[in-house]
Order: C-alpha cells, then sequence, then structure tokens
C-alpha cells in the first residue's frame, strides 16, 4: 500500500478530535494521581522489606535496550496511483524507519520521504496473507476487484515483501532484492516493534508502574475484564490508541460511507484516513501529557515526602483495612477459585513453565556457544586484531538479530496452546507475554555476557601465556554460567508467578462484581490528601485479591518445581551467596 501524508482533517473534525482527547485525559488523569500514590507506596514499602541475600548473580549492563542500526535499499510502494519505486531505509536504535529517495541523501543528512515509530505494527512476510487482510477490511465482489485498476499492482507477484500493517496507521509496503535481505529487515524489524511496545514494561519507576495500573482500571471501568495487549507502547501511544479503539467503529463507518472506491482500494483509503485521525490524536494526547508533566513530578516528590514520613501509620491502617476485606470476601473468592481457576492452573503454569523454559535454555546454549567461540580465538591467537573483533562481536550478542533469534523463536513456540488455556478467562494478552519472554531473554543474555566480560577484564593479564590465558578463561566461563543458573531460576519463578496474575486477577476480579467508587479517595486525616488512593476501598481489595491468588498460584508452583530456586530457605540462599562469593577466578 502507498503511503503519502495524510490529508489534513478539517476544522470540525479536528475539533471534535481535540474535545474527546480532553474528555479522555479528563476522565484518566485523576486515577492516574491517586495511582502514582499506590506506586510510591508500594516501592517504599519494597525498599524496606527483607532483600534476598543472593539476590542477582549476574552483574546488569548499563546498556539501553536498542535496535541494532540497519540500512540498505528497499522498493516501497508509494504515490498515487502507487507505484513500486526504490527507497534507501535506515532503521534507527529507537526503533524508528525512516526512508530516503537515494543513498546520498541520507549520507548528506537530506530530508527523509518518510518516516514512522514502530509501535503497534505487524510484520507480515507474504503477499497472500497481506490481500486477505485487506479484503477482510473491506469486503467486496469479485466484480469489484477487477474494477480496481489502481491497485492491481498488488496483484502482481511480489518477491520477499515486507508488509508492515497497523489497525489505525497507514500500511507500509516493502519488498528486498533477496531472500537474504528480506530475513536481515523482518529480524530488525521484528526486534523494533518490540522495543517499541515495551518500554513502560521494561521500567520499575512509580510513574509507569503506576500508568500501566490506571490504563487497566481505566478499561475495566468500561467493560474489559481480562488482560490484554492495550499497554504496549508509550504513555502517549497507549492513550492514543485507547481512544483510536473506542472510535474506530464509528470512524471506520463514517470512512466507508463516504469513499467512493470499492474493496481493497477502499481499504486503502480508509487506513489513510485512520492515520491522519491518529496523528491528531497522538499530537493532543502527548500536549495533554506534557502539560501535565510539571505537576506529575511535584506530585511524585510530595508523595515521596509524605509516605517516607508516615509510613508506619499507613501500612497500620491499610493493614487493618485489609483484615476487615479480606474477612468479607475470602469464601466467594475461594468459591470463584476453586470452581473456575484450580480446574486450569496446573495445565497454564506448565505451559507458561515450557515457555519460559526453553527460553531461558536457548539463552545458556547461545552464551556457551560464544563463550567457547572466543575460548577457540585466544587459544589460537592470544593478541590479534581477530580476537579484538571476536571480544567485540560477543559482547553485541544481545543486540544481535540474527543470533538472538534462537531464543525469541522459543517464546513464540507454545504462543497458541498457551492462548487456547487462557482465553477462558478473557486473556487476550499473548503478544505482551511473548514480547516479555523475548524481553527477559535479551536481559539475562546481556547481563551474562557483561559479567564474563568484566571477569575475564580482571583475571587475562599480560603475564600470562596462552595455555594459562585459556584456562583463566575457563574458570570465567563456569563461574559465569552458575551465576546464569542462579539467576535463570529466579526468573522463571517471576515471570511464571506475574503472568499467572496477570491471567487471573483481572477474571476473578470481575467475578467478584467487586464495584468500590474510588472517585472519592478514603483517607485518614489529612495523610496523602494530595489525592491518593493508597488507602481507598479499591486499592486496598485489589492487593487482598492478589495477595490471596498468589498464595493459591506460589502453592501449586511449589509443588512443580519442588525444592528449586525460589522455594530455598533463606539459609540455603545465604550459603548459596557465600559459596558463590568465595569462587576464586
Amino acid at each position: 500500500m502507498g503511503v503519502r501524508p495524510s490529508s489534513p482533517l478539517d476544522k470540525r473534525q479536528q475539533q471534535q478530535l481535540r474535545g474527546q482527547v480532553d474528555g479522555l485525559l479528563r476522565a484518566f488523569l485523576p486515577c492516574y494521581r491517586r495511582q502514582l500514590a499506590v506506586a510510591m507506596l508500594r516501592q517504599i514499602s519494597r525498599e524496606l522489606e527483607p532483600q534476598e541475600p543472593a539476590g542477582c548473580q549476574l552483574s546488569h549492563t548499563k546498556k539501553l535496550p536498542r535496535v541494532r542500526e540497519h540500512q540498505g535499499p528497499l522498493t516501497l510502494l508509494w504515490g498515487h496511483p502507487p507505484q513500486w519505486q526504490p527507497t534507501f531505509c535506515v532503521l534507527r536504535g529507537d526503533g524508528r524507519l525512516e526512508w530516503f529517495s537515494r543513498k546520498e541523501e541520507y549520507e548528506s543528512g537530506g530530508r527523509t520521504l518518510g518516516s514512522t515509530a514502530l509501535t503497534g505494527y505487524t510484520l507480515l512476510t507474504s503477499q497472500r496473507e497481506y490481500l486477505c487482510l485487506l479484503d477482510d477490511l473491506c469486503p467486496s465482489s469479485s466484480g469489484d476487484l477487477a474494477q480496481e485498476e489502481p491497485l492491481r499492482v498488488l496483484e502482481e507477484p511480489v518477491n520477499f515483501p515486507l508488509f508492515l500493517v497497523h489497525p489505525f496507521r497507514a500500511h507500509l509496503c516493502f519488498c528486498a532484492h533477496t531472500r537474504g535481505v528480506q530475513r536481515a529487515w523482518r529480524l530488525g524489524l521484528q526486534g523494533a516493534i518490540r522495543l517499541r511496545a515495551t518500554v513502560l514494561q521494561r521500567s520499575r519507576a512509580p510513574a509507569a508502574c503506576a500508568f500501566l495500573d490506571t490504563v487497566q482500571l481505566y478499561r475495566q471501568r468500561r467493560g474489559f475484564a481480562g488482560g490484554d495487549d492495550a499497554t504496549l507502547g508509550s504513555d502517549a501511544e497507549v492513550l492514543s490508541a485507547e481512544l483510536m479503539r473506542e472510535l474506530l467503529p464509528a470512524l471506520r463507518a463514517q470512512t466507508l460511507r463516504s469513499l467512493r472506491s470499492t474493496g481493497r482500494a477502499r481499504a486503502r483509503a480508509c487506513s489513510e484516513f485512520l492515520d491522519a485521525v491518529h496523528a491528531a490524536v497522538l499530537a493532543r494526547v502527548s500536549a495533554g501529557l506534557r502539560a501535565f508533566q510539571p505537576e506529575k513530578d511535584s506530585l511524585l516528590a510530595k508523595l515521596e515526602r509524605t509516605v517516607r514520613a508516615e509510613l508506619e501509620q499507613i501500612l497500620q491502617q491499610r493493614a487493618q483495612r485489609a483484615r476487615r476485606l479480606e474477612a468479607e470476601i475470602r469464601d466467594p473468592l475461594e468459591a470463584c477459585l476453586c470452581r473456575m481457576v484450580d480446574p486450569q492452573l496446573h495445565q497454564i503454569i506448565h505451559a507458561l513453565l515450557s515457555l519460559v523454559e526453553a527460553t531461558l535454555q536457548a539463552v545458556r546454549t547461545l552464551l556457551i556457544r560464544g563463550m567457547d567461540r572466543l575460548s577457540h580465538h585466544l587459544r589460537k591467537n592470544p593478541s590479534g586484531t581477530r580476537l579484538r573483533r571476536e571480544v567485540y562481536e560477543f559482547g553485541e550478542i544481545p543486540w544481535d538479530p540474527e543470533l538472538m533469534q534462537a531464543c525469541y523463536r522459543e517464546a513464540e513456540r507454545n504462543r497458541s496452546h498457551l492462548a487456547q488455556l487462557a482465553e477462558p478467562f478473557g486473556f487476550l494478552g499473548m503478544q505482551s507475554l511473548v514480547f516479555g519472554a523475548q524481553d527477559l531473554a535479551q536481559q539475562l543474555m546481556a547481563a551474562a555476557v557483561t559479567t564474563f566480560l568484566q571477569l575475564a577484564d580482571k583475571c587475562l593479564t599480560s603475564t600470562l601465556d596462552c595455555d594459562q590465558a585459556a584456562e583463566q578463561l575457563e574458570k570465567v566461563r563456569g563461574l559465569v554460567l552458575k551465576k546464569l543458573t542462579s539467576d535463570s531460576e529466579t526468573s522463571r519463578w517471576r515471570f511464571t508467578r506475574d503472568w499467572l496474575l496477570g491471567i487471573f486477577w483481572p477474571f476473578v476480579w470481575s467475578q467478584l462484581g467487586v464495584s468500590y467508587n474510588s472517585e472519592q479517595p478514603e483517607v485518614d486525616g489529612d495523610i496523602l490528601a494530595v489525592g491518593s488512593q493508597a488507602l481507598t476501598t479499591e486499592g486496598v481489595c485489589r492487593d487482598v485479591i492478589q495477595g490471596l491468588l498468589l498464595q493459591r498460584v506460589d502453592r501449586e508452583l511449589n509443588k512443580i518445581l519442588g525444592a528449586s530456586d525460589r522455594t530455598r530457605s533463606p539459609a540455603e540462599d545465604q550459603e548459596r551467596a557465600h559459596e558463590g562469593a568465595e569462587t576464586q577466578v
């Protein structure tokens, strides 16, 4: 599908969109303010909890997650009527795709023909699949299709296509010159889509956690009971997508009525109109969140001071309310869990464990291969240019989409089976789950690579001969694998536990029919009088239900995993940490 600057909306449409965005922000921001207090309370409470003696064994990299930049010629379907035209494309490290008329234009710093952030896109590499998607968007008779002269270019066979499609953005249709070029672009684009999608999930900042919770609350109050993929993207992108989903049926109907074209041409025109609407919505939402930023920063600072000063009193009040609420809801919650959750819990745990264990094993295999390769080159030429290049390439493994594909592929294998198991609970967030497993693989690989290079740098000196250096590197290899095993066990437990909660908690909440008015926070005295939800009935009730659900989940996980990572006693953890500290390199 061709791409062009979207047609501007008329003044009435722009004014209507501004009102709808402003209405969204008016409904969203008060809840966001309260959730900031909840997130701040959780963070400060977590700081005071006993820390696990073992902790993370691997050294975490200081490098930010990124996409390996990629560039090269691609052919783009462009213009009106659309035609295949040569372009020079650049995939940026932040997950943005740009295209230029030619390579020289890019190298001289010239203007792009177009660019897009790849948030929310899906990549297709089948022309037939893409044409079926267009037909599903705007069904037509065979006679209509025969009349579509402008889109006959899509009927002609295309070699090595790359179709980037989006529910309310203009589609991008590229094709490569060889299968190898197509594969390289496919892996790079998929990595960029994931990077853009998981920016909030990767953050542990209170503001990001509060935002994710607020989106879930906002959607629950509008009747969306299950977990889904509604939180993929930045804060502005997530809110823009939320409004677009609300507006989409009316926008599509309005657009289709006004279009004279048919079938695939109509689908193309509709996507371009939706692209214009989305651009206007995103700009307005971004402006609204920027305007809220100073207030948010001030509120977070005030919350931190207040919560730290009054923490003991807040936690006492919260504990009192939690005990009362638990007494009220334990019986109906237990009935719900026995009737609805227990019959499927074992199967879903096994499916999640299968996914994450296969992914982590692929990480281990790839790491061993990389370390062995380095050892081989060290024995062969301990001071050569080739070895320095191998060290650099080893450090780049986490950001190499070709190498990491073996790990990412494992995260996809059981997707359909797990989706079927989770569907009765209204869970539609499989893309988020798979992205989470792939992010975990990348993070663990980055930590393992960083640890190996740090330890190797300490023990390899110019005084060692080739055999001694190889022996030292073998010790480093063994130590890193021990650390990776420890962190993998912890990650396996945490990933499985978190996603079980993500699958079951929204469903249980909706089944219990819990409905509390959180618009007026129930705060004793003037503690957190800035409007927190930290002590509201709804907020405490959420924590109580999640706590009771996690007890069920932990009990079943312990049965399945036995005396493994998270079931070790603190004394065992301390002994294991002590052993690791005594290991000499």
